[in-house]
C-alpha cells in the first residue's frame, strides 16, 4: 500500500451540511493532521444550527479537534433536511469561501450519500473547489449506504479514544442517538484499519488523483497527491 503525503498543508477547508458531521467523519484525521501541521488554518462552513445549541456544541467540539490550528467557523441556518431546497445560499456559501484562499485539502460529504444534505453538499463542493484535493468522508447511520474507500488514515488507539472521548463531550443533544456511541465510531473504525493493514482508520472517498513523482528540490524523490 503506497502512502501518499502532500507536499505542504497551510490551509484546511472542512464541509458539513450539520453540525457533528465533520467531527464524525474526520475527527481523527484532524487531530493527527493539526499536531503534524501546527499552525495550520482551518476554515469550517456548517450549513445548519445557527442560533441553537448545535452551534454551540459544533464551535466547541471543532476547536477541540483542531488543536493549536487557526480556527475560522462559519455555521448557517438552513433547515436541517432541506438543504437540497436551499440550493442557492449553500452555493453562495461555498463560493464566497471560495474567494477567501486556496485550500490545500478540502474535507467534505461524500458524494454517495444517501441524506438528502450531505449529497447535495458533496455534490456542490466540485462546483467551487475544482481542482482541489477533496477527501469525503463516512457517516454510519441507518440508510446504509456505506461504500467502499479508497484512502485510509490509520489511527493509533489513543487518538482514536481521544476522538470518541470529544464526540461524547461536545455533543450531549445527540447522545439519544442510536449510531451515536463508542460501539458505532470504534466499530467502523476497526473496520477501516483492517483493509489498510491498521489497527484503526478513518476512510475516505476520492475522485481524482494526480500523482507525481518529481523531486522537491534538495530532496529524495517521494510520491506526492494532488487534484487532478
Amino acid at each position: 500500500m503506497l502512502n501518499l503525503l502532500p507536499e505542504r498543508l497551510d490551509r484546511i477547508l472542512l464541509l458539513g451540511a450539520h453540525c457533528d458531521d465533520i467531527a464524525i467523519g474526520a475527527g481523527g484525521t484532524l487531530l493527527e493532521l493539526c499536531r503534524a501541521y501546527p499552525g495550520v488554518h482551518v476554515t469550517a462552513l456548517v450549513l445548519t444550527g445557527a442560533g441553537s445549541l448545535r452551534e454551540e456544541e459544533e464551535r466547541s467540539a471543532l476547536a477541540a479537534f483542531t488543536p493549536g490550528a487557526e480556527l475560522e467557523v462559519t455555521v448557517m441556518d438552513l433547515p436541517d433536511g432541506r438543504v437540497p431546497q436551499h440550493w442557492e445560499r449553500a452555493k453562495m456559501a461555498l463560493e464566497e469561501l471560495r474567494t477567501r484562499g486556496e485550500p490545500d485539502l478540502v474535507i467534505g460529504p461524500s458524494p454517495h450519500d444517501a441524506h438528502q444534505d450531505h449529497r447535495t453538499l458533496a455534490q456542490m463542493i466540485p462546483t467551487a473547489y475544482r481542482d482541489h484535493l477533496t477527501l469525503g468522508y463516512e457517516i454510519l447511520k441507518w440508510e446504509g449506504d456505506l461504500a467502499q474507500p479508497g484512502v485510509y488514515l490509520p489511527l493509533a488507539e489513543p487518538v482514536l479514544t481521544e476522538k470518541i472521548v470529544k464526540l461524547g463531550e461536545h455533543y450531549g443533544s445527540q447522545q439519544d442517538r442510536p449510531w451515536f456511541d463508542d460501539e458505532t465510531f470504534r466499530g467502523l473504525a476497526r473496520v477501516r484499519g483492517v483493509q489498510c493493514h491498521a489497527r484503526y482508520a478513518e476512510a475516505f472517498h476520492v475522485q481524482k488523483l494526480t500523482l507525481s513523482v518529481a523531486p522537491i528540490a534538495g530532496s529524495e524523490p517521494s510520491p506526492g497527491f494532488g487534484a487532478a
